[in-house]
């Protein structure tokens, strides 16, 4: 029984250490730091076009989304502040989508 929990646990810990390890060497690669700088503009590019995709342009309920991104995209263009711009938009999208646009 003490042989199995021992292996069990010596697996479970070369498990956990493995991908550490791996991944230090993988640091120093080029296709690592190509991919550490571009996957966030990459990831929010990903969820623009997720969250508006089925954005109905020609109905009321189309202005809030379209206010809220105008209101982010203004607010990190204009503070470089990406959180500020974030918390900002989804209050507008809010606020609209809850009183003014829905239907």
């Amino acid at each position: 029984m003490l042989l199995a929990v021992a292996v069990s646990a010596a697996v479970t810990w070369a498990l956990r250490a493995l991908p550490f390890t791996v991944l230090a060497s993988l640091r120093a690669g080029r296709t690592v730091r190509y991919l550490g700088a571009r996957m966030p503009a990459g990831v929010m590019v990903i969820l623009f076009v997720h969250c508006l995709r089925d954005l109905p342009l020609t109905q009321p309920r189309g202005t809030a989304p379209l206010a809220a991104l105008a209101v982010t995209v203004g607010l990190h263009l204009r503070r470089r502040n990406a959180l500020r711009g974030i918390i900002a938009g989804t209050a507008v999208s809010v606020a609209l989508a809850g009183t003014l646009f829905t239907g």
